[in-house]
């Protein structure tokens, strides 16, 4: 396996674990979320959108980790993608669409894991590419 490779598998269980996190503040107190994520309109976070958002929080968490332990799983690789771009598009559209977030330190973290995991798994993408074409030579 490629050191990037082995990197980008750290890097996402890193960020799993931390969204883990997430999720249990999630649901021990949703003025997490008043606080930290949606300042711009902390009367709309409730419990209820709050345990829903640790509920998401924690699949992705969980989707992540599956895909660090077995990074060369084509399906679950573009899963993870996905959930990450999900992300990207959710905190930015809560910004910049809904105004319930300011760019803060609490939505800039997130838009920041997401675009770097973003680009660390298109970059993945290629050595997965490369580590595949070398298999099928060494079987021909």
């Amino acid at each position: 396996m490629s050191r990037f490779l082995s990197v980008l598998r750290s890097w996402l269980v890193m960020v799993s674990v931390i969204a883990a996190g997430n999720t249990l503040q999630s649901f021990r107190d949703h003025s997490f979320l008043s606080e930290k994520l949606y300042t711009a309109s902390p009367g709309l976070v409730n419990g209820l959108q709050a345990r829903n958002f640790g509920v998401w929080t924690l699949l992705s968490s969980v989707i992540r980790c599956l895909c660090a332990i077995d990074i060369r799983n084509r399906t679950l690789y573009y899963i993870t993608l996905f959930t990450f771009f999900l992300a990207l598009v959710h905190f930015l559209s809560e910004v910049f669409i809904y105004h319930t977030a300011a760019l803060t330190i609490g939505i800039m973290a997130p838009l920041m894991v997401a675009s770097f995991s973003i680009m660390g798994m298109l970059i993945g993408l290629q050595y997965l590419e490369v580590e595949a074409l070398s298999q099928n030579k060494k079987k021909n």
